[in-house]
């Protein structure tokens, strides 16, 4: 039986996840802290790693690293806890745990592609409420259109948002929990650039999850997310949570480095100075056009038409950053750059010059 008799013809229609290539390359494309540790910190980590029982399974629920995850990010004590391989699992487990037939997820356009590639893979419908095209904030009667006519089981809204990096008005959000039928997940993975949660929140809606991720803070390659919110809903999600999720590696991983939480704070808030200058200096130049932002990148659109040459300039002088024109209308002509290294950053503002300049 060959393949397309048998695989999922909306499977069938999707591209799978493309990761590029980027060895040998100044790496901002994909929002990752590009600080390392130094040389001490990771000698005590190796240590710390030494006495993993790698013969055994992790501990199913991680309790040391939830109660390190509590501590470290202020989760209300009243809140359970949920841990995913990344995000990605986490909204895998919600997706599973609530699909039947015509049951719709609902996310604002652009935003997190997984949202809607994973309401898919669970055989739910995806329903995508764009932007304001001139400044991509929430357009609150749209989403509330929306809300009303879909009645959607999920409602996943980035805080800030990827792509476009912005805060969502507070209001409007609390304006779209009140009105969602559903669950409402604030996924906050860039929470480490801004100072606005709704963590703390938890508890003044019975249907709101705070989804979030410590890749953005610099540990990426760890792959650990957490959902937090009501025990009630969170003991549901956990039935649909494959066993052993979180590796024993990882376990002792996050927790050591939750315990050296002042490293990576340093590290972020040196990323976000060295945003406001990335920032000050594309809006400097002619050619492209910045946009504010609360994460760990920008988005920048170019001339009309220009976006790809940009792009093609810029990876043949060894930087590789996100080409998003054409991924939606409200991208046309746009870039994303992560905010890198002081040094990575000049590299990227020299290439761009140069790129824009031939483009």
């Amino acid at each position: 039986m060959p393949p397309a008799d048998l695989i999922r013809p909306d499977i069938q229609a999707l591209r799978a996840y493309h990761v590029p290539d980027s060895a040998g390359l100044i790496k901002l494309d994909a929002m990752e802290n590009p600080y390392a540790w130094p040389e001490a910190l990771r000698d005590d980590w190796l240590a710390a790693l030494r006495d993993a029982p790698l013969n055994r399974y992790p501990d199913p629920q991680g309790r040391e690293l939830q109660q390190a995850l509590r501590e470290a990010m202020g989760i209300p004590a009243e809140m359970a806890l949920l841990l995913g391989n990344g995000s990605d699992e986490l909204i895998q487990m919600l997706a599973l745990a609530v699909a039947q037939p015509g049951r719709k997820v609902l996310s604002l356009d652009p935003g997190f592609v997984m949202y809607r590639m994973i309401g898919l893979f669970a055989g739910m419908d995806y329903v995508g409420v764009p932007l304001r095209a001139a400044d991509f904030a929430l357009d609150l009667d749209a989403t509330l259109a929306a809300i009303e006519r879909e009645q959607p089981a999920l409602t996943f809204i980035a805080y800030p948002n990827n792509p476009t990096g912005n805060l969502f008005d507070a209001a409007a959000i609390e304006r779209v929990i009140e009105a969602c039928p559903g669950l409402v997940i604030v996924d906050e993975a860039y929470a480490p650039f801004t100072d606005a949660s709704f963590l703390p929140r938890l508890g003044e809606w019975p249907n709101l999850l705070v989804m979030r991720t410590v890749s953005k803070m610099g540990l990426a390659g760890l792959r650990l997310g957490y959902l937090a919110g009501p025990a009630e809903w969170l003991t549901q999600v956990d039935k649909v949570r494959l066993p052993y999720n979180i590796n024993v590696l990882t376990q002792a991983s996050a927790a050591f480095a939750l315990r050296h939480r002042d490293r990576l704070d340093a590290q972020t808030a040196a990323i976000r100075a060295e945003r406001g200058r990335l920032y000050d200096a594309l809006s400097a130049l002619a050619g492209i056009f910045p946009y504010p932002s609360d994460a760990n990148f920008i988005l920048a659109r170019t001339a009309p038409g220009r976006a790809g040459a940009v792009f093609d300039g810029l990876l043949a002088r060894g930087v590789l950053i996100k080409k998003l024109d054409g991924a939606h209308p409200l991208l046309a002509d746009c870039l994303r750059l992560t905010v890198g290294t002081p040094d990575e950053n000049a590299s990227l503002l020299a290439a761009l010059k140069q790129s824009i300049a031939d483009a």
